[in-house]
């Protein structure tokens, strides 16, 4: 059972509607600015996914559109999270398989000590890992050691149920190795508008 969430970053809220009219529910934003503008203007049973970066100073407004984190990787930022909502916020936490800082993402051996911290969080509910494959490695591999990083954790921490895995280029090799969200935008959306 795998949820797809369409990547509707840099495209225009009218394909996002047309999108919603086909049947689609969950969307992903990995820009605080996009998502804050187009969430609202879409009906309540959207489920909004912001994926991308986190910036501290964004958190106020990136938990009042999104419904759920998919790239938390900071302690600091939950706590924050924590302060900001009046409901559990569900999260999925980013582990880094290439180990690149500006990829962001809990190292794999740092994985347990952080989920221990961020479990006595009080408003934060993690619900699953999240990964993106090194651009050195291929996905068969990654996503390979994703699911055995994802077992373990599983197997510590009970609630770490989902895992968000997969894009547009490599969402079959991720969904072979159990990923249950994947986020695919160009190959619905075509070919990705210039960033202006």
């Amino acid at each position: 059972d795998v949820t797809l969430i369409v990547v509707t970053k840099t495209y225009p809220l009218s394909d996002v509607e047309i999108l919603y009219e086909l049947g689609v529910r969950n969307f992903g934003e990995n820009r605080d600015q996009e998502g804050s503008e187009k969430a609202p203007k879409l009906p309540s049973d959207c489920v909004w996914h912001f994926q991308g970066q986190i910036q501290g100073n964004k958190l106020k407004s990136i938990v009042e559109w999104a419904n759920v984190i998919h790239s938390l990787d900071d302690l600091e930022h939950a706590r924050k999270i924590n302060k900001l909502v009046t409901k559990p916020f569900k999260v999925f936490v980013q582990v880094s398989l290439d180990g690149l800082e500006h990829r962001g993402g809990v190292s794999p051996s740092q994985l347990s000590n952080f989920l221990d911290e961020i479990v006595e969080i009080p408003m934060i509910e993690p619900i699953g890992l999240m990964a993106v494959a090194p651009l050195n490695e291929s996905p068969d591999s990654a996503f390979a050691r994703l699911a055995e990083i994802k077992s373990g954790a599983e197997a510590q921490f009970p609630q770490i149920k989902f895992l968000s895995a997969g894009m547009s280029h490599d969402y079959q090799s991720a969904i072979k190795h159990g990923a249950t969200h994947i986020r695919i935008g160009s190959s619905i959306l075509g070919e990705r508008p210039p960033l202006i």
